[in-house]
């Protein structure tokens, strides 16, 4: 398997992850220690959501989006969370606090908790949902940001609505991970997704834009996760005066692109620089080099006006 150019196996080499506390229910602990009950119902049946949420300067970058995001996605699977949301902040802050960091990533767990039983029904639930903060020291390679990656267009679909809808942030991730094993496997760093009538959906793990004639293309969004980092990009376009679609497309309107880029919490802004082994530009092209910039400063602005539960 290849390295993923978003840095997904970039911190597995930083020693800094092996001592890092993670926050389970409340309780730091080390993370040789850190662990659920195999009762539970993350790992018993994926029943959860989630939220990657990136850390700048000791601040939880778009906290009130992932949040919104999170708790959408509890009530339309009927689970409660279990705590407030100035609780939950205040954990996150306990756990990066704890671990000394200024700038890290962030996976926060929730699942419906431990199940009596190995059964899908949640009313054999026993417990209050389980909630975990992993924080870890984590960043995108320069390389990556400036070269790009490359993109493979998969047989596994985004499906509909009604089957598994897109749009929920579940601990259920196979249709992804399919996806990833198929463009790996072919040597790509992500796999490209069609939605159920041939155009084109999203990335198996982030979004996915192209640039035609200085305009910005992205996906009705139908068939994807509502991703924060893809809306703030979309509204960076509008306040900016560039031209922004969210429209059906093909793949022979990304093959003829001039430039391709995928977004995400982790990594910002990341040029695509083929597809499908289409060469699409050696490096980053000047719209994503003037829309990472524009994420920089919107991300930067973000933070600074982001108090913290100890402020207050």
């Amino acid at each position: 398997m290849t390295q993923t150019s978003l840095g997904t196996h970039d911190h597995a080499h930083d020693p800094r992850n092996e001592t890092i506390l993670i926050n389970v229910n409340g309780t730091l602990l080390p993370r040789a220690q850190a662990m659920v009950s195999v009762f539970d119902s993350g790992f018993m049946l994926g029943d959860g959501v989630w939220e990657g949420i990136r850390v700048h300067a000791g601040r939880c970058a778009f906290l009130d989006q992932h949040f919104d995001r999170l708790w959408e996605g509890a009530k339309a699977i009927f689970m409660d969370i279990g705590i407030s949301r100035a609780a939950l902040e205040q954990r996150l802050f306990d756990t990066i606090d704890a671990n000394g960091m200024q700038a890290c990533h962030i996976r926060l767990m929730v699942t419906r908790g431990l199940r009596s039983t190995p059964y899908q029904d949640p009313r054999v639930v026993v417990s209050p949902a389980t909630i975990v903060i992993i924080a870890e020291h984590k960043d995108p390679l320069p390389a990556t940001v400036e070269r790009g990656i490359t993109l493979f267009t998969v047989h596994v679909r985004r499906g509909y609505p009604d089957v598994q809808d897109p749009k929920l942030n579940s601990h259920s991730k196979l249709n992804c991970i399919t996806a990833c094993i198929q463009a790996t496997q072919a040597g790509a760093d992500e796999a490209l997704m069609l939605d159920p009538h041939g155009f084109v959906a999203t990335c198996n793990s982030t979004h996915f834009f192209i640039v035609r004639k200085g305009e910005v293309w992205t996906s009705t969004g139908d068939y994807c996760l509502g991703g924060i980092t893809r809306g703030n990009v979309v509204a960076l376009c509008k306040a900016n005066g560039i031209p922004v679609h969210e429209r059906n497309f093909s793949l022979t309107d990304v093959y003829g692109a001039d430039e391709a880029f995928v977004t995400g919490t982790f990594a910002g802004v990341v040029p695509v620089r083929s597809i499908d082994g289409r060469v699409l530009t050696d490096g980053r092209g000047p719209m994503v080099e003037r829309l990472q910039g524009l994420y920089r400063a919107l991300i930067a602005s973000d933070v600074a006006g982001r108090g913290r539960p100890l402020d207050v």
